[in-house]
């Protein structure tokens, strides 16, 4: 089966007042084309860490300090930010565990999907919003055109995740 993703000995560390504390050390993994993974472990083992570095979205006071991270066979951790700016929501992305602050709360909902829609896609504001509107209908959110112009606080939990 070919790789989808593979990781390989990443390890991801923080800067702190006391001194550097590794929070990942050494996770290698490979997902399949068609493969499902699942990482589960207790709080604070690394899990969100390793998806944020996978992704690149570390804080300022982390680094990846060893490892590779190979998306179709292509290194991830060598690209520019513009180039994984391009990749990120296009060809990977994460789904945020805490649905209640994934989403900016002064912002609708079809106003944040067709921002990223414009800019990721490139599709105009009235192609953003048909899009967004079919993403919603597509992951079982009724009444797609109410909730598109809603508030995150206006939505379920559930809602929110999908």
């Amino acid at each position: 089966m070919d790789s989808l993703l593979t990781v390989d000995g990443l390890s991801v560390q923080f800067n702190t007042k006391k001194g550097i504390n590794t929070a990942v050390d050494g996770i290698s993994f490979s997902v399949g084309k068609g493969e499902i993974l699942g990482i589960v472990g207790e709080s604070g083992c690394g899990k969100s860490v390793t998806s944020l570095s996978i992704l690149r979205l570390l804080g300022t006071n982390a680094r990846i300090s060893q490892g590779s991270v190979k998306l179709e066979g292509r290194e991830l951790l060598s690209l520019s930010e513009d180039e994984m700016c391009k990749i990120r929501g296009n060809e990977i992305a994460m789904i945020f565990q805490d649905p209640m602050t994934a989403l900016n709360p002064v912002l609708t909902i079809g106003k944040q999907m067709s921002e990223i829609l414009m800019r990721n896609k490139g599709l105009t504001k009235k192609a953003a919003k048909a899009a967004a509107l079919s993403m919603l209908e597509q992951v079982g959110i009724a009444e797609a055109e109410r909730r598109y112009n809603q508030y995150p606080h206006e939505f379920s939990g559930g809602m929110r995740q999908r």
